[in-house]
Parts: C-alpha cells; structure tokens; sequence
C-alpha cells in the first residue's frame, strides 16, 4: 500500500511533468512563431533589424487568452498556441518565472495591462493576467491622450533600464481605446570571455559586392563552438554570456550577398545551426566582430494581417468575449527594439504593445577563423535545457555604433 509520502512524491512527480510539457509546447510554439516573424519581417525591413519575436508573442497571446471562436482559432495557428488554454496559461507562466530568474545577466520581461476608465473587463481575464502572466493592471484614461500615451511610456522606460523610452504617441489613443497589452524584454549580459578593447580596430566590412566600409571591430582567440553549414553555404558560431544558459548565435554567409538566401530558408538554418551546436564541442577559433548598435521600431499590423494570416482580431468580427461583454478588435500592434553589443557584452530591450483594443463601434595556424565581415544574422538566446528560447533577432547588413 503506498504511504500518503508517496501518493504526494507521486502527485509532485505529476505536476512537473506537467509543467514540463507546458513549457516545453509554450516554448516550440514560440520557436516557430519566432522564425516565421523574422523571415516575414526581414522582406519589409532592408535596414539593420532588432526585435524580440518573444516579446510580440507574449504580448499577442495574452490577448488570445480572452479570444473565442475563429479569432482564437487564428491566435492558435498564427502563435502556434497549445489547442488546451490551461497548458498555454500554464507554459507562458513556467516561461516567464524561468527567464525572470536567470542568474549573472540581467533579464527581465515584464507585462501590463492599461484599461480604459469604466470600460468592464471580465475579472477571471484579469485573473489569468495577474496569476499566468504576473501582469500589473492600471486604468487610464485614453479620452486624455498626451496624459495616458505618457503613463504607458513610462512603464516602457522603466521596464527596459531607460533603453525604450517610447512605444506610442498620443495619436495612436482616444476615448474609443478600450485597453493596451504591453510586453518588455530587458537583457544585459557581459560575455564570458569579454573581448580586449585594445584589439579593437578598424577592419572593412563589405557591405555588398561594390562597397566596403571600414568599422570597428572586435577581436578575440579563444575557445567557442563553431560550425560549417555546407547546405546552406554558410557558418555558425556560439558566443556565450556570463550565464552560459545565454548566448547569442551568429549565423554568416559565405557570400557577401548571400544573407537573403539565408533569411529565405531562416526555419531549417536556425535548426540546422542549433542542432549542429548542440552536438558539437568548443574549440580554438579566431573571432572578428564588429561592434553594433541597432534600434528599430516596427509597426507589426499589415504585417501581422497580410502576411502571417492573423486577420480576424483585426477585424470588426474580431471575438474577445472573454476579456469583455463590449466587443473588441485590435487596431494597433507595434514593437520597439534596441541592442548594442560591445567588448563587455550586449544590451538589449523591447516592448511590444498590442495597442488600441478599440470598442468596434469605431593566419595560418590551425585554428578556425570566423570574420563577419559581411551582413550577417543573429539571435539571443536562453537555452532552458528541454528548449530554447529567442528572445532577440536580427540582421545587421551596415554596422554603426552612433
């Protein structure tokens, strides 16, 4: 007979389990929203490029939380949602306590949720918010909209180490919002072998096969995991930070114009290079980085609707009966981003808000040698043991650290 220690080992046992495969489908669901996002992205964005995918996913499914019908349908298909709302509620919170917890680099994600004065939210959906999503709640009122476009971005700056100082205007608000889902990414990490300052140097960076420009950039010998990806003429390399479970992850054509083939294929590199890497074991190699600063603003609607097939939110059928008994549809979704990588490390910060839920009635040795010296791809991200996590992507095709 099995002793009630046992029957509670057991139950524990089970919870886990459970909240391992909740993570776990969060995770993969977000891995392939992730991918699909950038490559989408990156056909309408020719300039350097950051944002957090993770970021824009967190905040478009705490709004699929209270959909119902063929929008939630859509939510599910386009965010790769799990079909059982308890494992999707279940795995953004395992998620978000992970990442929140992530030690010898600063990480932080943070959401919030900004209604209306008097506009009735359901309270088991702001429940869910605050208990799945540990979301603030704060009414404002949107009739005032320099005042209420003030108080959203200064939870913004705040959230992000005074990186983002704004995600919207007071033009993108009026008495006709109804409320405004906000997600913040925040990471600084050093690296775990920082780069030597004085090995910096001005090396030229071929921006395509006519030009070249010289910029500054990094050097260092040490010992990194690196691949060779010959189907994809291209290469990887893992710089880890401080926490190893961190890194980021450059991807490098072997061409100088080839970053456009490789964006085109982005879903079977990205788990090319992953597996690859995770198969792998560090070795000697020469690391020529240049250093970079990028910051991007992203107006994520057309592209949310007419490219990646979530429509039905935007659209006065949209169905949000469970947030609310007034119906509701999306007018706005915009994110902003911000990184910097240098000999320390890397900073960098996002915020998503899914803004405006309106009422519808409106040498020669044998080491390696990677040198990025031309437009390359990369991505940030947590590696959570049973899953990885992005929670930054870009390109840089011109690097500036102004």
């Amino acid at each position: 007979m099995a002793t009630p220690t046992g029957k509670a080992g057991n139950d524990e046992n089970f919870e886990n389990f459970e909240n391992d495969a909740a993570l776990q489908a969060v995770s993969q669901g977000a891995h392939l929203f992730s991918t699909n996002f950038v490559k989408t992205v990156a056909k309408e964005h020719q300039e350097n490029l950051i944002c957090s995918p993770l970021s824009a996913d967190i905040a478009l499914s705490m709004a699929a939380q209270g959909s119902a019908g063929a929008t939630q349908t859509e939510f599910q298909n386009v965010l790769r949602l799990p079909a059982e709302k308890s494992q999707a509620l279940q795995g953004y919170q395992n998620l978000l306590d992970k990442l929140n917890n992530v030690q010898n680099v600063t990480l932080k994600l943070a959401n919030k949720m900004f209604i209306n004065e008097n506009f009735p939210v359901k309270p088991e959906y702001k429940q869910e918010l605050q208990t799945y999503y540990h979301s603030d709640i704060q009414s404002v009122d949107f009739a005032k909209s320099d005042a209420a476009a003030n108080t959203v971005n200064t939870w913004c700056k705040e959230n992000t180490n005074n990186r983002i100082d704004s995600i919207i205007t007071a033009d993108d608000v009026d008495s006709d919002t109804a409320l405004i889902l906000a997600n913040a990414v925040y990471f600084k990490g050093t690296w775990a072998h920082e780069f030597d300052p004085r090995a910096t140097m001005d090396r030229p960076f071929h921006i395509d096969a006519n030009n070249v420009k010289d910029v500054p950039t990094m050097y260092r010998k040490g010992n990194y995991k690196y691949v060779d990806l010959p189907d994809y003429d291209a290469k990887c390399i893992e710089l880890p930070y401080a926490n190893k479970d961190v890194s980021m992850v450059i991807i490098l054509p072997n061409k100088v114009d080839g970053l456009a083939a490789l964006t085109d294929k982005l879903d079977e590199v990205s788990t090319e290079c992953s597996t690859r890497l995770a198969e792998t074991y560090e070795r000697e190699v020469r690391v020529f980085l240049p250093k970079f600063k990028v910051e991007s603003k992203l107006d994520l609607g057309a592209t949310l609707k007419t490219k990646m097939g979530l429509v039905q939110p935007f659209t006065d059928s949209a169905d949000f009966s469970g947030i609310s008994n007034v119906p509701l549809k999306i007018s706005k979704v915009v994110q902003k981003a911000f990184i910097e990588v240098n000999e320390e490390g890397s900073e960098a910060a996002a915020v998503t808000a899914v803004a405006g839920m309106v009422i519808k009635s409106i040498l020669i040795d044998f080491t390696e040698v990677i040198d990025v010296d031309r437009p390359f791809y990369y991505y940030i991200r947590h590696n959570g043991g049973t899953s990885f996590v992005s929670m930054f992507k870009g390109y840089v095709n011109v690097p500036e650290v102004q």
